[in-house]
């Protein structure tokens, strides 16, 4: 249940269908439901993933983290990361800091995309599994942990701190829908406001590679909390 739609679109609608069948009976028609938050090495632990080690990364790819590839932040990358962010933040807020965020994301995608030979489309790619230039939501909000945690190592974060991934998905919407892919589990990265408690996601997964990810709170993210 961990993969999003883009990857299960790829096995085929009958086996898609089929497998929707089966976890609505035994999730028992449940609503909207979430998975994850809290101490990010869960993420590395579920999908088999090295969590950061000072300023190297594991950037998942291919789909579902199929193919890993290290990637070494140097002093010049965490200098233009930190000048992105002072150029964009227009006031010293959460807000503000949020919204340096997004471009810092942004940013780190290219380099490390240009680096590793990774373009990824938004959304889904029918194709994509298998394919090491593409990432599903798993290798998204992956990645974008890992850069968040080098960011905050790296003393950037003043008023948010990384929490691990989260997931949400309706299938018994999606199945009376008749649109299960629409409503299948989806991962983001998300921040935490130090002051106010308020989890944020970070999810570049609906945008091309190289745009700036939504960055909104959790109740309101992919399906809207009841």
């Amino acid at each position: 249940m961990y993969r999003c739609a883009s990857a299960l679109a790829n096995r085929g609608s009958k086996a898609l269908q089929a497998r929707t069948l089966v976890i609505l009976f035994t999730a028992g028609l449940s609503g909207c439901v979430y998975a994850g938050g809290g101490d990010p090495r869960m993420q590395y632990a579920r999908f088999g993933v090295d969590p950061p080690q000072g300023n190297q990364v594991t950037v998942c790819h291919a789909y579902t983290c199929r193919m890993q590839s290290s990637y070494t932040f140097s002093k010049q990358d965490l200098a233009d990361i930190r000048a992105v962010m002072a150029k964009t933040k227009r006031a010293d807020t959460p807000f503000e800091e949020r919204r340096a965020i997004a471009y810092a994301i942004a940013l780190i995608d290219v380099k490390v995309g240009n680096k590793l030979g990774i373009h990824d489309k938004a959304g889904m790619q029918f194709a994509g599994s298998g394919d090491p230039t593409q990432e599903d939501c798993v290798d998204v909000s992956t990645n974008t942990l890992s850069y968040l945690l080098v960011m905050q190592a790296n003393g950037m974060l003043k008023y948010h701190t990384v929490d691990s991934t989260m997931s949400k998905e309706n299938l018994a919407k999606g199945f009376a829908a008749l649109d299960p892919v629409k409503y299948w589990p989806h991962w983001s990265a998300i921040i935490k406001d130090n002051t106010t408690g308020q989890k944020y996601a970070v999810d570049r997964w609906p945008f091309d590679q190289g745009e700036n990810p939504a960055v909104v709170k959790v109740e309101d993210w992919y399906i809207k909390s009841r």
